[in-house]
């Protein structure tokens, strides 16, 4: 399926809002850049695993994966950063915007965690896109109930040897490098589980399985045999696992939700482009109240996402706060709207919109998968009650 092709640029009147500097707005312009070069438009997106590779090697030439895999650990990441990063690939390509995250995602917990020695063996080739990273926790039945996870490491000497698997694994299957969450057994639940690095060439590891989703991107089942690796590789202390995946999490979770708002800023673009062309009894479809209306929801709903996705960003980057419940707000509400917005777009464009190969048909899928991971819109809820019940 060929690329996107952007009416124009995304929206920058939320720069504005005292939430962002001039740095942020230094690098809207540096990825406006990036979009106008033809980086992605160039990209033939037929073969998932050779996009995603190709992708991540752009945005490192670019220096756009700065941003994501701070060398420094947490305070090296800015998260209005990374959330204008995310809005703005989202804009213009669903996996130019997945290959970015995922390199954060997959690095984050070696720079808050890792030791000196796994940072400068790793965070370089990350950043500069030599390297592919993947972050491993979730298993068949470990899901949203971390606490369930089954997948098992032993001390054996100077190593540690890791059976089990884990599943819907982004980037499996073509990451150079995995931070894998695995069950050590120091306490019950959650406090029993540690971090690792695992490399792709490990003996022991292997790729179970590849795994096919509606908004395609490299995806897959990861299994270890009996895989050893140098105790060194742990990240943290034994049992700090759950915490680190945690704060990992906490970064990048406001992220999804930037990627939602630029999945909702294209819809709305490409709805207003239509509207105002499409000849409709006599008028124009933007003429009719009905498709007013609809447009005022869709401005309303995408900034009302936008401010809490960037209050999330701005609390943790400016406040040096926590941002638990603040991120899974943003979370759920801007994933939500913009499915609600994206809604809207396809059935504005009628048939056309559903057909495959439209960018509105394209965005419908893109969408959905953004309610579920990083925790479904109904673990958000949980997680947002039991911020406000600690208190």
């Amino acid at each position: 399926m060929a690329a996107l092709t952007p009416p124009g640029l995304p929206s920058r009147e939320h720069l504005d809002w005292p939430f962002f500097d001039a740095s942020h707005r230094l690098l809207t312009d540096k990825l406006d850049a990036f979009a106008g070069s033809g980086a992605l438009t160039s990209i033939d997106h037929r073969d998932t695993d050779s996009v995603c590779r190709a992708l991540v090697s752009a945005l490192g030439q670019a220096g756009l994966l700065d941003a994501a895999t701070g060398s420094g650990g947490r305070e090296a990441i800015d998260s209005r950063s990374v959330c204008l990063t995310r809005e703005t690939l989202a804009y213009h390509d669903g996996l130019a915007d997945f290959a970015f995250a995922m390199q954060g995602l997959g690095t984050g917990a070696i720079g808050l965690s890792g030791s000196d020695e796994l940072k400068r063996a790793i965070l370089p080739k990350a950043q500069s896109g030599t390297w592919i990273s993947a972050f491993a926790l979730s298993e068949k039945e470990a899901g949203s109930d971390v606490a369930a996870m089954a997948c098992a490491a032993r001390r054996d000497g100077n190593h540690f040897v890791l059976d089990g698997s884990k599943t819907w694994i982004s980037n499996g299957g073509i990451a150079d490098v995995y931070t894998v969450f695995a069950r050590t057994g120091e306490a019950p639940g959650t406090r029993g589980i540690s971090a690792f690095v695992v490399f792709a060439d490990d003996p022991g590891f292997s790729i179970e399985e590849r795994i096919d989703v509606m908004a395609p991107h490299p995806l897959a089942t990861i299994r270890f045999d009996n895989c050893r690796i140098p105790a060194d590789r742990l990240l943290g202390a034994p049992g700090e696992g759950f915490k680190i995946a945690m704060r990992t999490l906490d970064i990048f979770r406001a992220s999804v939700a930037a990627a939602a708002l630029g999945f909702a800023r294209r819809a709305l673009d490409e709805a207003l482009s239509y509207a105002k062309a499409r000849p409709m009894f006599g008028a124009r479809l933007a003429d009719l109240q009905l498709t007013q209306a609809a447009f005022g929801d869709m401005a309303t709903d995408i900034d009302a996402g936008a401010l809490l996705t960037y209050r999330a960003a701005w609390r943790r980057d400016v406040q040096g706060l926590p941002t638990t419940k603040e991120a899974a707000m943003a979370k759920m509400t801007a994933t939500e709207n913009a499915q609600r917005v994206i809604d809207r777009a396809v059935q504005m464009f009628g048939g056309r919109g559903v057909q495959v190969g439209e960018i509105t048909e394209k965005l419908y899928r893109e969408i959905r998968a953004l309610r579920i991971y990083e925790g479904a819109t109904e673990v958000q809820k949980l997680i947002i009650a039991r911020e406000l019940l600690k208190t």
